[in-house]
C-alpha cells in the first residue's frame, strides 16, 4: 500500500535552505540538528524525517543540547505571542495559582541544579502531571537528567515537525 504524497513535506523539500531552515529553527533552536536535516533533503516520507530527527538528536553534544534547551521558556510561562509555547504548555493554562506558584519555584530550583530550564514534551500533560515530573527529576544526576532532556527534546520535536510538514500553504 502506497501512501498518499504529503504536500506539506514536498513544500518542505522544495524550499530554500534559509526558508527551510528558519522552519527547522522554530522546531528545533539547535543548529546542529537544524544543518544535519536541512542537509538530508529531499525526504522520501515523514517518517524519513523523524529518523532524521532522532538521528541527529543522538549525536547532539552537550552544547547543542544547551542551545535547543534555550529555545524553550519555562513550563508556566509561555512566550507572550508564541502560539507554539502556549499551545504545548496548555496543561498549564487552568491551574491554580498555588499549583502555579509551585511551578515556578520547582522551576527555579530546576535551573540552579542544572543550569538550564526544565524541559518536557508538555502535549497532553496536565498541571500535575508537569509538577510531579519536575520534581521526580530533580534528584537526577546532570548526566541522567540530559539523556532524560535529550529523549524529550525528541518528542517535541517529532510533534513540531508533523505540525511543519502538516500545515498549509501560507497564502
Amino acid at each position: 500500500m502506497t501512501s498518499l504524497p504529503n504536500p506539506g513535506l514536498a513544500r518542505f523539500n522544495a524550499s530554500e535552505d534559509s526558508a527551510a531552515l528558519a522552519a527547522l529553527h522554530e522546531v528545533c533552536a539547535s543548529s546542529a540538528w537544524g544543518s544535519k536535516l536541512l542537509a538530508q533533503r529531499p525526504y522520501a516520507d515523514t517518517e524519513a524525517l523523524f529518523q532524521a530527527s532522532d538521528a541527529a538528536m543522538a549525536e547532539l553534544t552537550a552544547e547543542d543540547l544547551a542551545e535547543a534547551m534555550a529555545g524553550h521558556p519555562p513550563i508556566g510561562r509561555p512566550r507572550p505571542g508564541d502560539p507554539t509555547s502556549s499551545r504545548e504548555q496548555s496543561g498549564m493554562a487552568g491551574a491554580s495559582e498555588a499549583l502555579k506558584a509551585e511551578m515556578l519555584e520547582l522551576n527555579l530550583a530546576y535551573q540552579d541544579k542544572f543550569g538550564h530550564v526544565f524541559l518536557i514534551c508538555a502535549t497532553g500533560r496536565t498541571g500535575e502531571q508537569m509538577r510531579d515530573a519536575v520534581r521526580e527529576r530533580i534528584d537526577n544526576s546532570p548526566e541522567q537528567e540530559r539523556e532524560i532532556v535529550r529523549t524529550e527534546l525528541g518528542k517535541i520535536n517529532r510533534i513540531r515537525l508533523t505540525r511543519l510538514v502538516e500545515q498549509e500553504e501560507s497564502t
